[in-house]
C-alpha cells in the first residue's frame, strides 16, 4: 500500500480528526463500525470497493462523505477505495458545500450552468475528481457491486431496496441546509464537514487494521 500525501491543510485536518475520534453516540459508532467492517470484507474478498454515498439531492451530505471517505482512503494507502455519489434525485453541488470543502483544504473549481461540473483535487500526487449532481442509479456510479452508503434519513426511508449492492449501510447527517440564509450558514456547513470527515478518518483507519 502506498499512501497519498494529502496538501497541507487537509493532512492537517485528518491529523486533528483521528485524535478526536469518531463522532455520535453508541448507535452512530456503532453504524461506522458497520462500514469499516463492510469496506474491509470487500477489500480482502476482491481487492477492491465501490462505495456510493447517497442523500436526497446529492447536492451536500453525499458530496461531503464521497470526497471527505476518498481523501481518508488514499491517505492510508487504500488506493483500491473507489467512491462516487448520487441522490434520489439531481440538482447540483450545493455551493455552500463547495465552500466548506475549500476552506478544509479541498481545491474546487466549478464549471458553469444549472449543475455544474466541478473539478475537485485534494493531493498533488492524486487524479483530480469530477464532482456534480446525479440520480445515484446514473453513471459514472457502478451498476453492481458496491456498498451503498445512505447519508440522509428521507433517502433511507424512500430506498428500502437499492439494486446492484452488495450490503447497504445508513450513516445519516443532519442537512445543513436548515441554516442557509441565517448567520450561522458557514458554521453550520464547517460543523457537518467536520463530524463527516471525523467519522471518515476512523472508518478508514478500522478497515486498514490487521484482522485475526
Amino acid at each position: 500500500m502506498v499512501n497519498t500525501p494529502l496538501n497541507s491543510a487537509l493532512e492537517a485536518a485528518f491529523v486533528r480528526w483521528e485524535q478526536e475520534g469518531p463522532s455520535g453516540d453508541e448507535a452512530h459508532r456503532e453504524r461506522l463500525k458497520k462500514l469499516a467492517d463492510a469496506v474491509d470484507e470487500q477489500l480482502r474478498e476482491r481487492g477492491t470497493v465501490d462505495l456510493v454515498f447517497v442523500c436526497t439531492h446529492n447536492s451536500r451530505r453525499s458530496h461531503m462523505t464521497q470526497l471527505l471517505a476518498l481523501a481518508a482512503a488514499q491517505r492510508l494507502g487504500l488506493g483500491s477505495v473507489r467512491t462516487f455519489s448520487g441522490g434520489t434525485e439531481a440538482t447540483d453541488f450545493n455551493p455552500r458545500a463547495i465552500a466548506a470543502l475549500s476552506r478544509l483544504g479541498f481545491d474546487l473549481s466549478s464549471g458553469e450552468g444549472k449543475n455544474p461540473h466541478v473539478t475537485v483535487r485534494f493531493s498533488p500526487a492524486a487524479e483530480p475528481v469530477e464532482a456534480f449532481s446525479k440520480r445515484y442509479t446514473e453513471p459514472p456510479n457502478p451498476e453492481k457491486d458496491f456498498v451503498v452508503v445512505m447519508t440522509c434519513s428521507q433517502a433511507d426511508g424512500s430506498c428500502p431496496f437499492v439494486v446492484g449492492a452488495l450490503s447497504r449501510v445508513a450513516i445519516p447527517y443532519e442537512d445543513p441546509k436548515v441554516a442557509d440564509g441565517t448567520p450561522e450558514e458557514a458554521a453550520r456547513y464547517d460543523e457537518r464537514a467536520n463530524q463527516i470527515g471525523r467519522d471518515m478518518a476512523w472508518v478508514f483507519r478500522q478497515a486498514r487494521q490487521p484482522r485475526e
